[in-house]
């Protein structure tokens, strides 16, 4: 058609209708690479009705760690500041820690015991901390420390630590039908607090850690009490028996970003259909930290080493991420 010969207000409609509409970039915190391709690509086959590796809305979860994968962990992971923070001004009031080391260590700062610190010398600290405590009494103290409390580097709130591009990420998945779930070997109540202002993420889509409760009620009403016992441990294997717990689906999607990750990712990945895993590699010291595979926080080993035969993208902070906080 030769629009020129058309009256001009037509003819200006035309042409614009000819010309192609700029696509906003769905993620612009991103820089272009294989890591983005990847992501926006699965997106697009699993949402389009005309491909083949479409998938109703229902089936489209999507798992992420929180710790060191939507928000940093080093020097340590955050909850276990709060919990040394809480110990230090309970300790006055509690004489008999003194004589477990791992409090003793954490009372007298020393640095070098608690760097050897494992699993059961962090749930020692956390059960110390957190027992006794209503669930309303534990999110109204983890609030205000979340409000006031510092990152000893970036000398920001821990909740301003989140990773700008991963946020980006679930926004886009919920706009094109996902359900973003948090799976995170951090306590849960913890997570709780913070995961719907800082990821858009609702409470009742986190699963984490969790202590042993008990219902109790008296005249002042019920309440639900934390217990100086460990409930559930997050992390490795268990990762995926809480999936199906909480969530009863299996996963199209994980992102994780240490060996606690693995068992998740491959839980996710050996589904039927089209399926995504993304592991992210810190390797930014400049913006971040840089650390894998002798790291004692965030320890990646076989995720690297397994990532390529199993089709896993390894996403990297320095090469992909535009910007980090």
């Amino acid at each position: 058609m030769n629009v020129t010969r058309l009256g001009t207000p037509v003819a200006a409609v035309m042409l614009a209708a000819c010309q192609a509409t700029p696509v906003a970039d769905p993620l612009p915190s991103w820089n272009d690479g294989a890591s983005k391709s990847a992501i926006v690509d699965f997106v697009n086959r699993v949402t389009d009705e005309s491909q083949g590796d479409y998938r109703p809305t229902a089936e489209r979860v999507a798992v992420f760690d929180n710790d060191g994968t939507l928000w940093a962990e080093k020097p340590f992971y955050f909850q276990l500041a709060y919990a040394l923070d809480r110990v230090a001004a309970m300790a006055p009031e509690h004489p008999e820690w003194r004589s477990r080391d791992a409090l003793r260590a954490v009372i007298d700062g020393d640095q070098a015991a608690m760097a050897e610190f494992g699993l059961p010398q962090l749930m020692e600290i956390v059960a110390a901390s957190h027992a006794g405590m209503t669930m309303d009494e534990f999110r109204a103290a983890a609030r205000a420390w979340q409000e006031s409390a510092q990152h000893p580097r970036f000398n920001r709130r821990y909740t301003e630590l989140t990773y700008a591009p991963m946020v980006e990420l679930l926004q886009y998945l919920r706009d094109n039908g996902f359900q973003t779930w948090i799976v995170s070997g951090g306590g849960i109540e913890f997570l709780r607090v913070f995961a719907e202002e800082a990821y858009g993420i609702p409470p009742q889509q986190v699963v984490g850690s969790s202590m042993a409760a008990e219902y109790r009620s008296d005249p002042t009403g019920p309440t639900i009490v934390k217990l100086p016992e460990v409930g559930s441990v997050d992390d490795k294997a268990v990762k995926p028996v809480n999936i199906n717990l909480h969530i009863g689906r299996r996963p199209i999607l994980a992102f994780g970003n240490s060996d606690g990750d693995f068992e998740m990712l491959e839980y996710t990945t050996t589904g039927d259909g089209a399926r995504l895993g993304l592991i992210l590699h810190h390797d930014d010291a400049e913006r971040e930290y840089a650390y894998d595979r002798e790291s004692h926080v965030g320890r990646l080993v076989r995720g690297l080493d397994e990532a390529e035969m199993r089709g896993w993208i390894v996403v990297s902070m320095a090469r992909d991420f535009r910007t980090v906080f």
